[in-house]
């Protein structure tokens, strides 16, 4: 009897197993991407693992064969011996919502959701959550048990990229400051920031690996190929990054942040607002006072420009004289001199109809003395401070020097985020990590660093002869995860040059998203503009209703038209140092029926002359614009009302 029984359990498990067999896929509801849950053998205790198919035309092709699972919990293993025990059935996710910046404020995308759920050998349950969104992948862990506190010890989370494939990959460090390489082999093998960059080599496909909705129940991550190198594992901080515990603890139950996968073509990963869509909504019920806009900065040519009164209203003046919202007071406020002090400042901005923007140091590091120092480090200190700026007429907070991804730190930027909003005050950071779709959750969240900017023409002679295709890297890289304080738009020179035209920097007003655009250069930069480009500075705007990405190619040349109202932005860069490029611009991304008068802002005879074209366009209308080495251009296109 007791063999028959083992047999009928036997014969149970195997119609179970055959059962599941056939909900193991999910495709997006575009029927363009399909995530399939397969195990490495035939075995009940081998590991599970996803693969993610693409089709651009009739066929599925692989494009990730691999994305190991698993975690290790300080308790017992959830990568080895799982079971599946159930499979949820599909349901279909919809996201709406309206941003207040970014690169559409009206956003809208669909997925299908499946939920496998597993034991391991203990009976202890893991949950992996898998969507199919029309423009990518996501998944998350888990823990759906009632209660208990562990550790983390490892995510075993890896995706493996087949060989040939191109990638665009950023060195980890804790500012996010690194160039991007390009490469078709995993030859190098170290620590890697998100997001990270792939054109596969089996059809016309790209991808983009980042994670999103991160929390205080976890730290933010990278990836790794340490190991095997063509595996970017996902990987918890290093214990010697910053202060703190490296490994994340956890309450149950828990959901880890979402693995995301921005798929499709070149122009879908750029137009991708995927990264936010799965993030949480706002926080925020009254956001009247979360106003995007430039803003005048005087550090770039000037390091300490802040303890200079003068200094300051002179960018004040710059920002009425363009008609851009804000100035911001840099480091060093708190020592300002030489005819007035901060106080005096700031009724000087708002005489002008201005609003002021402060920096602070994070507080976080006894190493950095930049000041002010301890102002924002505890609740008591922020609250303190934050009920100053509101008496003092103070919009916003730049918050420097954060150089840690670990849960503590995780912490601190949404206390400040938290604290903030009580007061009305608008944040960005810098110093810091990369966006992980916060600026949904936080709208007041405007920008974050996380790049190697404009500022680094302070800091040596690396990014003078980089920036050309730095700059181009960028808008299919980390401005596609969220909001991205470069402070772009350089004419003169900071202790560094530049090797960019002069209309190659115009475009990037337009090119490089930021819900606070800070326009770099010194008063005189702007003033000697010619009217064309100068009234093109006074009117672009940093809150965009579309983004098309028309042309380009990472690392090589982009063009991005952007949508304001009835208004249409392009902004198109080079890279090449040896060539022209001769670039053709349809303007297919038109209405129908409706003429519009262009204004084109070329490169002229050299870099640092500007040609301007005037003439009206619809969208049959296509024209050729020459950019020269290194070079840009800019156009608005605004419609004839009859």
């Amino acid at each position: 009897m007791q063999t028959n029984k083992i047999i009928s359990t036997g014969l149970i498990l195997l119609f179970s197993v055959a059962a599941l067999a056939q909900q193991m896929t999910v495709v997006s509801p575009n029927q363009k991407l399909k995530v399939e849950l397969s195990q490495s053998e035939n075995s009940a205790f081998s590991a599970w693992f996803l693969k993610v198919d693409y089709r651009a035309d009739e066929d599925f092709t692989s494009v990730l064969p691999k994305i190991d699972l698993g975690l290790l919990r300080n308790d017992q293993d959830f990568s080895k011996k799982l079971r599946l025990t159930k499979v949820e059935s599909i349901q279909l996710i919809t996201e709406e919502y309206t941003a207040l910046h970014g690169k559409r404020l009206q956003r809208k995308n669909t997925a299908n959701e499946i939920t496998f759920c597993f034991e391991n050998e203990n009976k202890s349950k893991l949950n992996v959550v898998v969507r199919a969104w029309n423009d990518g992948v996501t998944f998350r862990y888990e823990f759906p048990e009632k209660e208990g506190a562990f550790v983390i010890q490892d995510e075993l989370t890896a995706y493996t990229i087949p060989n040939k494939t191109k990638r665009w990959l950023e060195e980890f460090d804790l500012s996010n400051e690194r160039l991007y390489a390009n490469s078709d082999s995993a030859s190098v093998q170290q620590n890697w920031s998100y997001p990270a960059l792939f054109e596969s080599p089996e059809t016309a496909c790209w991808y983009l690996i980042h994670e999103a909705d991160v929390d205080r129940t976890y730290c933010a991550t990278k990836l790794s190929n340490y190991s095997v190198a063509e595996q970017y594992k996902v990987t918890l901080p290093h214990p010697g990054e910053g202060e703190g515990e490296a490994l994340p603890q956890i309450t149950l139950p828990w959901k880890s942040p979402w693995r995301v996968i921005v798929i499709g073509s070149l122009a879908d990963v750029v137009e991708s607002t995927l990264v936010d869509d799965v993030s949480k909504p706002s926080v925020l019920e009254n956001t009247d006072w979360v106003k995007p806009g430039v803003a005048s900065w005087n550090y770039w040519s000037h390091n300490h420009g802040t303890k200079d009164f003068k200094t300051v209203c002179e960018f004040a003046d710059l920002a009425a004289e363009m008609n851009w919202p804000y100035t911001l007071l840099d480091w060093e406020w708190d020592q300002m001199g030489n005819g007035g002090n901060l106080e005096d400042a700031l009724e000087y901005i708002h005489a002008l109809g201005i609003k002021p923007l402060m920096w602070y140091n994070s507080g976080m590091f006894k190493w950095i003395t930049s000041t002010p120092v301890d102002r924002m480090k505890t609740h008591e200190n922020r609250m303190e401070e934050f009920a100053k700026l509101n008496k003092l007429g103070v919009y916003g907070v730049k918050i420097d020097f954060f150089l840690s991804e670990k849960q503590y730190m995780i912490d601190y930027y949404l206390d400040i985020l938290e604290d903030a909003a009580q007061f009305n005050i608008m944040v960005y950071f810098h110093g810091c990590l990369v966006p992980r779709g916060w600026q949904r959750t936080y709208p007041h969240l405007m920008t974050y660093e996380g790049v190697r900017g404009a500022e680094w023409y302070n800091n040596g002679p690396e990014l003078t002869a980089a920036a050309p295709e730095h700059n181009n890297v960028l808008p299919y890289t980390r401005n596609v995860v969220g909001s991205m304080d470069y402070t772009p738009v350089t004419f003169t020179n900071s202790q560094y040059p530049h090797i960019t035209s002069y209309a190659h920097e115009l475009a990037l007003s337009v090119v490089f998203e930021s819900g606070i655009q800070h326009f770099a250069d010194r008063p005189e930069g702007f003033q000697n503009l010619p009217d064309a480009a100068r009234t093109f500075l006074k009117e672009v705007p940093v809150v965009w209703d579309e983004t098309k990405l028309l042309d380009g190619y990472p690392g090589k040349f982009t063009v991005i038209a952007r949508k304001k109202a009835e208004n249409w932005y392009v902004g198109g860069i080079n890279s090449d140092g040896r060539r022209e490029r001769h670039q053709s611009l349809d303007f297919d991304f038109l209405p129908d029926g409706k003429k519009f008068r262009l204004t084109l802002i070329t490169d002229g005879e050299h870099d640092t002359v500007f040609s301007t074209q005037y003439m009206v366009v619809d969208n049959t209308s296509s024209i050729n614009v020459k950019m020269l080495r290194r070079g840009g251009f800019a156009a608005v296109l605004k419609p004839i009302n009859d």
